[in-house]
């Protein structure tokens, strides 16, 4: 059968919702050509056998596929199997929990249809005049927050990192090489999806959220450890040309900062410098970055004493505009070595 799209849904402990989730996914896309792909992570709530029992008549022994795990492993991990299955031109995700209604999911499918640009949508709960349910404030916070980094560490301007709706091609996605097993799995698919420049729409999704009564699962220490994630998916986890040229900028500018302050008033400008040289080599490799260090050596020639920061500040926001034009100019070519410089 030729599919137009798949549909990944993960599946953990939700006996008493997973009927209507799958019948209201079902009628909602009925009319398109979909691989329905369910993964049951672990569980041992009766969700695994009801699946086994009801899937098969529901969708009348076509066009699905249950993957069955013998424990619990993880979102990410579940998700990473349903990959491997995917057909057609696109993949929808949808948490199956019913926060996120099918409706809106098919909605993205429509505008991807209508936009051959779009090759990745995620649905934003905070974009959209639609029914919007929230109980946890400060998952709420949390998830701004994770969001912010997140476009500051990868250039993007999304606003929901985290959302359990989303849409990307499968050339795209079958690229990726996802590593995170835990609700990592946002922060590593967005994080290689950036990586390769690519543009991530949103359009609005209505969410209503459940309570930890209901079946809500993320902890307080998977919000924690989303902070390393996206510590490791930006600065750890790169290509030989980029991780040369943050190490090269994180020594530089923790050696400019050494001239600056003294007792732990230094130790403190030596770190802040150190964060400053991370972000400025996150989309410039050595070229550019020479050119912000030289900038600065010559900011501090044109005064001394406590006066010298604003001229060298005068000279580095310049560099950094410079620099950007010429990473920019050459961000396009596939040469090896000139990818290693510019």
């Amino acid at each position: 059968m030729n599919y137009e799209i798949s549909i990944i849904v993960p599946i953990y402990n939700e006996f008493r919702i997973i009927e209507s989730f799958i019948k209201k996914l079902f009628d909602t896309f009925s009319n398109v050509k979909s691989k329905y792909i369910f993964i049951d992570d672990g569980s041992n709530d009766g969700s695994k056998e009801w699946l086994e029992k009801n899937l098969s008549s529901i969708f009348k022994n076509k066009n699905y596929v249950f993957i069955s795990l013998d424990k619990n492993k993880g979102k990410g991990f579940a998700v990473k199997q349903g990959i491997s299955k995917v057909e057609g031109f696109h993949t929808i995700f949808i948490d199956s929990d019913l926060e996120y209604d099918p409706k809106d999911a098919l909605d993205l499918y429509n505008q991807v249809k209508r936009n051959e640009d779009i090759k990745v949508i995620y649905g934003s709960r905070y974009l959209s005049g639609k029914l919007q349910l929230r109980r946890h404030f400060f998952n709420d916070i949390a998830v701004r927050l994770n969001t912010w980094i997140f476009n500051l560490l990868f250039d993007q301007s999304i606003t929901d990192l985290h959302t359990g709706t989303k849409i990307v091609e499968n050339t795209l996605l079958k690229s990726l090489k996802l590593s995170l097993n835990r609700f990592g799995l946002e922060i590593d698919l967005s994080s290689q999806i950036s990586k390769k420049n690519i543009n991530i729409y949103e359009s609005g999704i209505s969410y209503i959220e459940r309570t930890v009564e209901e079946g809500k699962k993320i902890t307080f220490v998977d919000g924690l450890l989303s902070y390393y994630f996206l510590f490791r998916a930006r600065f750890l986890q790169n290509d030989l040309q980029t991780q040369t040229s943050l190490l090269y900028s994180l020594i530089m500018m923790m050696y400019i900062g050494s001239y600056f302050g003294m007792g732990i008033g230094k130790t403190l400008i030596i770190i802040i410098f150190a964060l400053i040289g991370l972000l400025n080599a996150m989309h410039r490799k050595l070229i550019p970055l020479s050119i912000i260090f030289i900038s600065i050596f010559i900011g501090s020639l044109f005064s001394s004493g406590n006066g010298r920061i604003y001229p060298i500040l005068i000279f580095y926001f310049f560099s950094l505009w410079i620099s950007k034009k010429i990473s920019k100019r050459f961000n396009s070519q596939d040469n090896y070595l000139l990818k290693f410089f510019i």
